[in-house]
């Protein structure tokens, strides 16, 4: 089974771990230490917190601010409109933003926030029923 880790520079690690549980994810505490902590979204994704010293020892490149500059847009499937809404209610909730409205693709429904540190997450909603025509 391929997994995915993804890795964020984050500025306050304990506030990124609250965001992220406040959305319903879980902490694997056997991969958490003071320097990054591992969050679970699924059996097959996780994301790894960084702090940003801690991340930088992974790279040659300048870290970017996520505020102000877009390196990755990172997008999760939700099984309906609602979960995707839902999540997003939450993110803003424990101190995230949704700068852009919701999209209605008919085929396709599309949400999303931004966490603490500025990384866009997108949230999808597709109707499988529907192929759009080309």
């Amino acid at each position: 089974m391929q997994q995915i880790f993804v890795n964020l520079p984050v500025t306050d690690l304990e506030k990124s771990k609250a965001f992220y549980t406040a959305l319903g994810f879980t902490i694997n505490e056997q991969f958490t230490n003071e320097q990054g902590a591992c969050v679970v979204i699924s059996d097959t994704i996780f994301v790894m917190l960084l702090t940003k010293d801690f991340f930088a020892t992974f790279t040659d490149k300048n870290l970017c601010d996520a505020r102000a500059q877009t390196e990755v847009l990172l997008c999760l499937s939700c099984t309906s409109r609602v979960e995707a809404d839902n999540m997003v209610s939450r993110a803003v909730k424990a101190g995230g933003t949704a700068p852009r409205p919701s999209k209605d693709h008919g085929f396709m429904y599309q949400q999303g926030f931004e966490d603490l540190d500025g990384h866009i997450w997108e949230l999808v909603s597709m109707n499988p029923d529907f192929v759009p025509q080309t």
